[in-house]
């Protein structure tokens, strides 16, 4: 090991047997390295080793990691002699050092929840086992939201002789949230694959099918902040799917996965995992079609569909019929089709239009497909678009302009696409309906035919004409459009546009309820519904919001749930 490489530390008080090593890896991270560091200088089980492993950082990162090791003995500086580009690199260097027994892997950007340390190295303790996990909890660094990684795969305490116990945990595929026995790593060489991205899918894969036996366990053991909307330069790499490199990556790192899945003796396995690529990788840029122009799209295309033609029928029958659509769109080169399919995903829209074929059968589209794999993925015959209730019909609704208008209003451009010819000749009367807090707004106005199966009308949304409560609403709400017909009601919802900026305006309402700041975006990264956010900024909000910020912290939440109805 180079003198650039060697870890510093204090040797002469550095505890002399640590019971487990947690490795830090960190690159340019110098604001948020303390955080992260501090969250394993506070584990209730306290004989740990920290060993902060520097890719080759070029900003203050060493100065800090240098003072966080002169200030508690446990702490090792490790600086890599050149940046690796990756994660694989700096966690391999810091198992080469490593003294403990046990071993956790956590990012600079992250932290460790108190008892992590203790509550998985019980689990070792209970039983002899390869390695113990624990849930991992998601944090949205914009809005504080908290969730669960993959709640229903942690929800119990369990110990698995194997993965094929339960497959489905091919979708856990991260490696930190989990404590390794160091001879388990050694015993198989198992370490993490440099010189790639998404390093983790094949690491984790590899852990799960070598493990003889493996415990679960419900408590969380890691957090994970997650910032959807950071700069292209800061944004992680699973946030750059813009980038066709990251394609690339993707699709390599999964041929990586089969090589050692036919060479392990765990051929039985490939189903599972190619289900797990389907949907969850796949899916991850399929939400984002929408956005993408007609070369990204044929780029992708020639990146995927090679790979697609690998992975196992079985695989694709368990997929929801709107995601199989999609697949099946990129793979017969339907792009701009595509990219339609995958605006309505996770909505339950209906197909902008639908063929009929000579057999009598409906399939997605404005043609029959020619082969028959196509026929069988598009076939859409038992969404029965034509007789259903009409209160549970399949429409899409989607908003194919929107402009500001005066003060705080929208002015919008809907169009309904009826594939099943639901709705009577001409012009058809619609809703469109805002319901912040109980407080509902609704505006009526008219959908006029352009061809049948398609309607079209514009609508102005004057958000200052919500009304709120006198002491505000904080929260957010979806506009939804309204139909009727014979009687029966139908609400459907509405598609926001591709793309489109974000605003933001002030409203203050002259009842004497409390003034409000009012935000319209898209839902979420990729296109959805259209979003509507309220953020009360009166003097009882501003007074309360720092109040519920300290009992949203960690170990306060049951405090914060006795507060109800306060803007924060």
């Amino acid at each position: 090991m180079s003198p650039e490489t060697s870890p510093e530390t204090t040797p002469a008080t550095a505890p002399a047997a640590p019971d487990v090593t947690v490795t830090v890896i960190v690159y340019n991270d110098a604001a948020r390295l303390p955080r992260a560091v501090a969250s394993v200088r506070r584990q209730t089980h306290a004989n740990i080793e920290i060993v902060i492993s520097d890719d080759h950082s070029t900003d203050g990162t060493p100065r800090v990691a240098r003072e966080l090791a002169a200030r508690d003995p446990r702490v090792r500086y490790l600086r890599l002699a050149e940046n690796s580009g990756g994660c694989s690199a700096p966690r391999n260097r810091a198992v080469e050092i490593a003294r403990a027994p046990y071993l956790m892997f956590l990012d600079s950007d992250d932290e460790l929840p108190e008892r992590a340390v203790e509550v998985l190295l019980a689990a070792h303790r209970a039983r002899e086992i390869d390695f113990a996990m624990g849930a991992v909890r998601r944090i949205r660094a914009d809005s504080g939201r908290r969730s669960t990684w993959m709640p229903h795969l942690v929800a119990e305490h369990r110990t698995l002789e194997g993965i094929e116990a339960d497959p489905r945990l091919f979708f856990e595929h991260l490696s930190t949230g989990k404590m390794y026995a160091r001879a388990f790593l050694d015993r198989h060489g198992l370490r993490f694959p440099e010189g790639i991205h998404y390093e983790d899918q094949l690491f984790s894969a590899q852990a799960y099918c070598l493990a003889k036996a493996f415990t679960i366990v419900p408590e969380p053991v890691y957090r994970w902040y997650v910032a959807p909307y950071a700069d292209a330069d800061a944004a992680s790499i699973s946030n750059q799917r813009h980038k066709m490199a990251n394609v690339r990556d993707r699709i390599h790192v999964q041929r990586l996965i089969d090589s050692f899945l036919a060479e392990s003796g765990h051929e039985s396995l490939r189903e599972d995992k190619d289900y797990k690529f389907l949907k969850h990788d796949f899916r991850m840029y399929a939400g984002d079609l929408p956005l993408r122009d007609d070369e990204w799209l044929a780029s992708f295309a020639d990146t995927v569909n090679p790979y697609l033609d690998t992975l196992s029928e079985g695989a694709y029958a368990r997929l929801p019929r709107e995601e199989r659509i999609v697949v099946e769109l990129v793979r017969d080169r339907r792009l701009a089709d595509a990219r339609q399919a995958a605006r309505g995903l996770g909505h339950d829209v209906a197909p902008p239009r639908v063929a009929t074929g000579p057999d009598g059968r409906t399939y997605w589209g404005d043609r029959v497909p020619e082969s028959e794999r196509a026929r069988r993925e598009l076939d859409v015959t038992d969404l029965e678009l034509d007789t259903r209730p009409f209160a549970v019909a399949r429409f899409r609704h989607e908003i194919t302009e929107l402009a500001r208008g005066p003060g705080a209003s929208l002015d919008l451009t809907v169009r309904t696409h009826d594939p099943g010819l639901r709705l009577p000749i001409g012009p058809q009367r619609a809703t469109l309906v805002l319901t912040p807090g109980r407080h509902r707004l609704a505006v009526g106005f008219r959908l006029s035919p352009l061809r049948p199966g398609l309607f079209e009308g514009r609508v102005r949304l004057d958000l200052a004409a919500a009304r709120l409560p006198v002491r505000g609403f904080t929260g957010v709400r979806h506009p939804v459009l309204r139909l009727r017909h014979q009687g029966q009601t139908h609400t459907g919802v509405l598609l926001a546009p591709p793309a489109f900026p974000p605003f933001t305006t002030r409203v203050t309402r002259p009842s004497g309820a409390a003034p409000h700041r009012v935000t319209v975006e898209p839902e979420g990264h990729a296109p959805g519904r259209l979003r509507v956010r309220w953020q009360s900024t009166g003097r009882a909000a501003r007074m309360l919001r720092p109040v519920l910020r300290r009992l949203a912290r960690p170990g306060a939440r049951r405090a914060a749930r006795l507060v109800r109805g306060v803007p924060r």
